[in-house]
């Protein structure tokens, strides 16, 4: 190599490579276009949690920045969301709606304290609980939350007042604001009507000439644009605008600001910060689970949840909302192309951009244009398709999922995902401890077999098969098949009981010690029971707590390659034993293993 080609400088595309080249780019890319819809969602978010739109633009820089570096998703974007903000407004009822700096402040300190109870959950490793919990919770979950995201955008898609207080009923709430003497705007429902229909047919025109996913972005700008033109939305000194307008976001980025709390509040946080750090994980793990299923990415789950927790921590002393992941910025992070994590980073930076240089023009953009693409952002999160298919799956998934969407506009959204959750797992639970047991025979050719009604009743050996978690549990069952194989073998004069124990799984004192009685009670009853196909985790349990010493077996059966070898080996002997009674011993019992 000559000195000139040493220092001849290298391409960048030669030192990071081809690939990473283009995965920068892919990411680049992806970044952008999500960010476009960022920035009105954001600001429409913060809309639903009662507070000023700025916050939900810092969330969506410093929340989505840290949680994309973090986690262990490629493709999940995180930052406010409706489901998280529509909590967080009611979590945030009990400050008088006139003291705005005190929500503020309050919100700060709950982002806070979400993001130790999420970290908590993520060093505790019980992110892996998250895996039994139905899909249809989720399902029904966000349903619930898009209905009711629609119902809070209907004042100002109206031009009037909310009525009520966020300790009454959404539903009531809703009826309060209707039945207002104050009559509503037309030009703010012209406005939300706008943006519906141009929100709409710009999706089409995405889909139909693939352009790019900025179609919300380009339909606020538009009604934006409209209103300022027709004088909606420029009051004259001293006169408000013919339309209500958000407040004007300052053009600065978020700075470290530790929040101003009182003692009292967390106290009335405490709970709302662990419904909403858990309802938070689950939106953000069931979102990145439902993308991983189809790129075939492995998850963290307890990384993903400990990149949630430090996000909403951080975020907290950086005057940010509470988080989640989204779904709406992830499906359209997926669908531009993104290849790793980094385009949250990516994403984050553009709209750090986009708010230095174009945060003055907010003060133009009418709360009803906002309105009028939430109830669309809303209403495209009900996958009709989805619903229906969980509805029909079966009948477990179709009363998770309307027992969650039924909680969340009765009850309150928060508590809908815990209700969901804690219902699909006590129902998990009530399903594996249902342990089956069915009784085999030795058919003439040697093979074993499930008994059918036309078999005649074996006189020589009853042979039990058990298949399921052998837990607390399932314990009242084991001893309901144990007595009942006891009972059957009395009835028809059977002095020997096998019972194949291979499928069992998981065994636990309260299940051993049922086993443990019945071993006692089968030999005071004279009948010999043989334990076929015993696995080494049971085996050893038995041991530990010492069943093998009260009840020693003459011999063990090592287990073949079939499955049913050590099943028939131990018929082999129990009829060995029927037919010379004389060879039993009083404490005769074989461990097949």
């Amino acid at each position: 190599m000559t000195i000139e080609t040493a220092m001849r400088p290298v391409p960048l595309r030669d030192r990071l490579g081809a690939g990473t080249l283009s995965n920068i780019r892919k990411d680049f890319v992806a970044g952008m276009t999500v960010a476009a819809i960022s920035l009105p969602q954001s600001m429409a978010y913060a809309l639903i949690a009662g507070v000023d739109p700025r916050f939900g633009l810092y969330t969506a820089i410093v929340f989505t920045a840290i949680a994309g570096v973090l986690g262990s998703s490629n493709h999940l974007v995180n930052g406010p969301t409706g489901a998280v903000s529509l909590v967080v407004f009611g979590a945030l009822a009990f400050i008088d709606p006139d003291a705005k700096l005190d929500a503020y402040e309050a919100m700060f300190l709950l982002a806070v304290m979400m993001g130790v109870v999420q970290i908590a959950i993520a060093v505790t490793r019980l992110g892996d609980v998250t895996r039994y919990i139905s899909e249809s919770v989720v399902t029904g979950f966000i349903a619930g939350a898009a209905f009711l995201t629609i119902i809070g955008q209907v004042a100002n898609a109206l031009g009037v007042r909310a009525q009520g207080t966020g300790h009454q009923h959404v539903l009531y709430r809703l009826y309060l604001t209707l039945t207002q003497p104050a009559p509503f705007n037309v030009k703010a429902i012209a406005i939300s009507g706008g943006a519906i229909a141009i929100a709409i047919a710009a999706r089409y025109a995405v889909k139909r000439f693939r352009l790019p996913q900025i179609d919300m972005l380009f339909s606020l700008i538009a009604l934006s644009f409209v209103a300022w033109l027709a004088g909606w939305s420029q009051g004259a000194p001293g006169v408000k605008p013919a339309i209500p307008l958000i407040e004007a976001v300052p053009a600065a980025l978020p700075t470290p600001h530790i929040p101003e709390i009182e003692f009292g509040w967390f106290l009335d946080l405490a709970s709302s910060a662990v419904a909403i750090g858990i309802l938070g994980l689950l939106e953000a793990l069931a979102i990145a689970k439902a993308i991983a299923h189809k790129t075939r990415q492995p998850l963290d789950y307890n990384r993903q949840c400990l990149a949630e927790g430090v996000g909403n921590l951080i975020g907290g002393f950086f005057r940010c909302m509470p988080g989640a992941g989204s779904l709406s910025r992830t499906a359209i992070n997926y669908q531009a192309g993104a290849v790793t994590r980094f385009s949250g980073v990516f994403t984050a930076a553009f709209v750090a951009v986009a708010v230095l240089l174009l945060a003055p023009l907010t003060a133009y953009i009418p709360k009803a244009a906002l309105a009028g693409l939430l109830i669309v952002a809303a209403a495209r999160l009900i996958d009709l398709e989805r619903l229906r298919y969980t509805l029909t799956a079966s009948r477990y998934d179709a009363i998770l999922l309307l027992v969650t969407t039924a909680s969340a506009l009765a009850i309150g959204v928060e508590f809908a995902i815990l209700i969901g959750a804690t219902l699909s797992i006590v129902w998990y639970v009530l399903r594996a401890a249902r342990l089956k047991a069915q009784e085999l025979v030795v058919a003439d050719d040697g093979v074993v077999r499930a008994r059918i009604a036309s078999d005649p009743p074996s006189r020589d050996v009853l042979i039990y098969d058990f298949e399921g978690d052998l837990f607390f549990g399932a314990a009242p069952d084991f001893e309901r098949y144990l007595q009942s194989a006891a009972d059957e073998a009395q009835a028809r004069g059977v002095t020997c009981i096998v019972l194949r124990l291979k499928r069992v799984r998981n065994p636990d004192a309260v299940a051993l010690e049922a086993l443990d009685h019945f071993l006692a009670e089968a030999r005071a009853q004279g009948l010999e029971v043989l334990l076929a196909g015993v696995r080494p985790d049971l085996q050893a349990a038995l041991g530990r707590m010492h069943i093998l010493d009260r009840h020693p077996g003459e011999r063990i059966f090592p287990e073949e390659e079939t499955d049913y070898s050590a099943t028939l080996n131990a018929v082999r002997a129990a009829r060995a034993l029927a037919s010379a009674p004389h060879a039993r011993e009083a404490q005769a019992v074989y461990y097949l293993v």
